[in-house]
């Protein structure tokens, strides 16, 4: 288990090196992460290496017994290189360059991007093959963070064109027909008069824009596939991570596919950052958390966790104290297996000076430090424990395209993706149930339970993998705008909704209707669920059942005959299909029903208790962690503000 720090000594004295790993070392930290941003430092001038700052460095950790994770430095180019080559330089959508100055700055296309990010890790990775301290590599930093993953310059628009060519193997006409160019006269003669989606009057053509989605996704993709490559081709059998900032489910790229070619998922953790008024909800941090676990159904790491308050320019809400060190054994109860914060010392220079870290500016132990220490002491009797893999019978399913084509044409002004999984997620982590947050094209024979949240993009091989889980016993979840659009973000001629699935749900749409509000209707139960309440809202599926039991039907009149909730035998499973989305406590009442029919095990716990088992038959532990700001009484066990107790399991 790795536990320390990211560190960065190029921005200090070199006589404070000594101390700082002293501090490290105090603090019960074995490993430091460095070099991500110091591609300059390495290669003042072109062709000109020089390495000698990190091998002092290096030996200094040796020394101490800290290991090494080493970075990849592409994120942040030098200014040589911008001035160069000024075609490297990504565009934002009105053509405008993105100066050099900020970070990820770069297009993902630029063949010039390629030519010089090999140079410098081929030269950085020869250098320090062989080198026992360091542990793991890390490519690039946060790839697609902060705009990006889009790119509008020449060097996008020609490979865009080239990845259509390739796509419709040269033939325009194909094209053609499959986006229906001949509605406002939007036929093409060759692929070089096929613009790239930026601003126009009304909209572009809906299919051009997934395609567009799906080439910015593999920008990033091969871009990433390239530097593990080159990483493994030079070392071997080395360690190659990627650090994952959030909102991964929001992206022009898809996580899972970067995800593939990697060692080791790690995530940069943020329960809050600059302008939020205050951190997010246990159970929204648990999810993102449980999205990154699932990018590989494996455990991972975390290479930033919050420690201070955090902020660019505007600085953010400071983790209470414990709060902190709370959210550091959430991740650990999730799958987290090695953790460190960002960052060792807050900077006084710089971009990030409100990034606060373990020590502020005034380079004093202080609470936070004791905290973090604390920390490493008590997990490190637990290591076998948190290194265990996590078994979940729930998995909450994702796909790209579908993602894509809300961003493209979202429909309802209320309905966004990545909240609605988290509105269905939030059942399962109030009982303490482990869910696997996962793509859809992953195997999931082995839940008892799937949930597709508006997958709204039908592909057959996903519907036989459905057909197939239900068949054997499986429990679905399906809501509103599951299979409505083919694969090339158009709707079906001659096809019911959803698209060969109204057998499966036993269930047909009569009609829909996109709401702007979240209680936009009544609902009423029906059946077991006969004299409940509730509201319904975001959109509206206008259920016919076909052989599906009706569990809610709508409340207001027009409408009051169709059916808002239902729930259908298929081969030894059950199929539930959601019409709108039902208020909390509906969803809380049918969720709880399925864990019942399921036999799924399940843990009671107070409000904003979280209660995690960790471990295997050869020992386990049981987490306890307080979310609130005041003392909890569990089972006779007092927590107090933030408090987590660890206590084995015999």
């Amino acid at each position: 288990m790795w536990l320390g720090v990211d560190y960065y000594p190029e921005q200090w004295d070199k006589s404070m090196i000594d101390s700082d790993l002293d501090n490290i070392v105090e603090m019960g930290g074995n490993v430091i992460r460095i070099a991500e941003f110091a591609w300059h430092l390495m290669e003042k001038t072109e062709g000109q290496y020089d390495f000698s700052f990190f091998d002092m460095v290096i030996e200094k950790a040796k020394a101490r017994g800290i290991k090494v994770i080493m970075g990849t430095p592409t994120a942040t180019i030098p200014a040589w290189l911008a001035k160069k080559h000024p075609d490297i330089l990504s565009e934002f959508e009105n053509g405008q360059k993105r100066v050099f100055g900020g970070r990820h700055v770069y297009c993902f296309n630029s063949p010039v991007l390629y030519e010089y990010s090999e140079k410098i890790i081929r030269e950085m990775v020869s250098h320090y093959k062989g080198e026992e301290a360091i542990v793991a590599w890390q490519i690039d930093n946060e790839l697609g963070h902060e705009g990006s993953d889009v790119c509008y310059c020449k060097n996008c628009q020609e490979a865009f064109r080239k990845f259509l060519s390739d796509k419709f193997n040269g033939d325009i006409d194909k094209l053609n027909e499959t986006y229906g160019t001949a509605f406002w006269s939007q036929e093409y003669n060759d692929f070089s008069e096929i613009p790239t989606p930026m601003a126009t009057i009304t909209t572009h053509n809906p299919s051009l824009r997934m395609d567009w989605e799906r080439f910015r996704n593999k920008s990033i993709v091969n871009y990433a596939e390239f530097q593990v490559k080159l990483l493994k081709e030079i070392c071997g059998d080395v360690t190659v991570i990627h650090d994952f900032p959030g909102g991964g489910l929001e992206k022009h790229m898809d996580y899972s596919e970067v995800a593939k070619n990697l060692d080791v998922v790690a995530y940069n953790n943020y329960p809050v950052w600059g302008g939020q008024k205050e951190p997010l909800a246990p159970f929204e941090i648990a999810f993102a958390l449980d999205y990154i676990r699932g990018l590989k159904r494996q455990n991972f790491w975390i290479t930033e966790a919050i420690m201070g308050a955090q902020g660019h320019d505007i600085t953010g809400f400071l983790p209470r104290p414990n709060q902190a060190k709370m959210w550091s054994y959430q991740g650990l109860a999730r799958g987290c297996e090695s953790l460190l914060y960002f960052r060792y010392r807050g900077a006084t220079k710089g971009a990030e000076q409100f990034c606060y870290g373990i020590i502020d500016a005034d380079n004093l132990k202080k609470r936070k430090f004791y905290e973090v220490q604390s920390l490493f002491k008590d997990v490190k009797n637990y290591e076998k424990e948190l290194t265990t893999p996590i078994k979940s019978d729930v998995a909450i399913l994702y796909d790209y395209d579908s993602l894509a084509a809300f961003r493209i044409q979202r429909q309802s002004q209320t309905l966004n993706n990545m909240e609605e999984m988290k509105k269905l997620f939030r059942p399962f982590y109030e009982l303490n149930i482990n869910v696997d947050v996962i793509n859809a094209r992953e195997d999931i024979s082995d839940y008892k339970v799937v949930i597709v949240p508006q997958m709204i993009v039908y592909k057959e091989e996903f519907e036989k993998k459905l057909r197939e889980f239900a068949q054997n016993g499986g429990t679905v979840v399906m809501t509103y705008r599951t299979a409505v659009k083919d694969k090339d973000n158009n709707l079906v001629l001659n096809k019911i909704l959803p698209v060969n699935f109204d057998d499966f749900a036993g269930v047909y749409v009569e009609e829909t209707e996109s709401l702007q509000s979240y209680d936009a209707f009544p609902i009423c139960g029906n059946g077991e669920y006969l004299g409940e309440k509730g509201t319904g809202g975001v959109f509206r599926d206008m259920l016919v059942c076909k052989g599906a039991e009706s569990l809610y039907k709508y409340g207001d009149k027009f409408y009051d005959e169709y059916s808002a909730i239902t729930k259908n035998s298929y081969g030894k499973g059950t199929v539930y299909y959601f019409g709108c989305t039902p208020d909390r406590e509906t969803i809380k009442k049918i969720m709880k029903n399925i864990i019942r029919d399921e036999n799924i095990e399940y843990i009671v716990s107070p409000e904003n208790i979280e209660i995690a088992v960790r471990g295997d038959d050869s020992g386990k532990i049981k987490m306890i962690i307080n979310h609130n700001d005041f003392e909890v009484d569990v089972d006779g066990m007092k927590l107090e503000a933030f408090e987590t107790k660890i206590i084995p399991i015999k």
